[in-house]
């Protein structure tokens, strides 16, 4: 594996097909689940800023994929990651990644606990690290950063934040002091990544997939959701998640982020995403792709594929009797 250049803007290989983009600088937790993807190894990694940014590489053919987070365990789903999945035309979700999340505090050697009065930390992090917070240092303030990396960078770039919220692996890439360990309020916590390309092809179906899509309501009245979600329940079919999102049109117009368990090339899912566009004004299909945890899918047998094909079978030859029992107006 090459390591990721610490200049977004450094000169790239001539091959797209070589280049991967991730939420820079090095030693991020982005860069952690791409270091699971087995077509990335041996490849150049482009660091870039933002998740935009990283869309962006992807639809000007920049990079190939991106790696972005997409869920957090604990603060569920990251909604510039979804919004730009919402609006950015010609996406699709090729792979799915998950990464244990836990946090140290970092300082400027010489620098004590008690010394510490404003942090740098990304959000994300930043919420995920409130108990210890409260506990520890219940007055200080916070300064929002990039990414988690960036915010121990900042230590030695002018920031007037005494300390920083980072990946354990960060004394590896800056000579910082570890304040405390283990501050995360979860030990349990796991964000979710996902890459991201332009590629039309769709993994083979495994038995244990994931299918994401965007959906719109066409309406805000009464029950409008419930019909929405009755195209996957009447099916058989389970959401892992959804998450709703404001268009941002006008007040009461949203869209659904949807995580269904299963495979297009299912017949249960094939089956719900018809029902789904002949509902909603706008769907946009993300992908199917293998589960990260490799959690085998199990649905109500009344759904298998046998069932569907066996329906439109019985539905043909009634349409091929009633043709068949037309008269003729030769």
């Amino acid at each position: 594996m090459s390591s990721a250049p610490a200049d977004p803007t450094a000169e790239l290989p001539a091959s797209v097909d070589e280049v991967y983009s991730f939420l820079g600088p090095s030693g991020t937790f982005t860069e952690a689940a791409l270091a699971q993807v087995p077509e990335a190894r041996g490849k150049s990694w482009r660091a870039v800023n933002n998740v935009g940014e990283a869309l962006a590489d992807v639809v000007a053919g920049r990079s190939v994929a991106a790696m972005i987070a997409i869920e957090n365990s604990i603060e569920g789903g990251v909604s510039v990651a979804q919004d730009a999945l919402a609006t950015v035309p010609g996406l699709r979700i090729i792979g799915e990644y998950l990464v244990p999340v836990n946090f140290v505090l970092v300082a400027r050697p010489g620098t004590a606990l008690a010394d510490v009065r404003t942090i740098n930390a990304h959000p994300v992090a930043y919420a995920q690290c409130h108990q210890w917070l409260d506990a520890h240092l219940p007055a200080h303030g916070h300064l929002p950063a990039s990414s988690n990396v960036a915010a121990a960078a900042s230590l030695f770039e002018g920031s007037t934040a005494d300390a920083a919220i980072a990946p354990p692996g960060i004394v590896d890439h800056h000579d910082v002091t570890v304040l405390a360990e283990n501050i995360g309020d979860n030990p349990n916590a796991v964000t979710r990544f996902v890459l991201v390309s332009t590629s039309r092809s769709v993994p083979a179906p495994t038995g244990a997939d994931k299918t994401s899509l965007i959906a719109e309501l066409p309406d805000d009245r009464p029950g409008s959701l419930l019909d929405l979600l009755e195209q996957f329940s009447t099916r058989g079919i389970n959401l892992s998640l959804i998450e709703s999102r404001p268009i941002g049109d006008s007040l009461g117009r949203y869209r659904f982020v949807i995580d269904a368990d299963g495979h297009i090339h299912d017949e249960r899912v094939a089956d719900a995403l018809l029902g789904l566009r002949r509902f909603s004004p706008s769907v946009i299909f993300l992908g199917s792709y293998p589960r990260a945890d490799g959690a085998h899918v199990d649905f109500d047998q009344r759904y298998r594929d046998e069932v569907f094909t066996e329906a439109r079978a019985w539905l043909g030859t009634l349409v091929d009797d009633a043709g068949a029992g037309s008269p003729s107006h030769g």
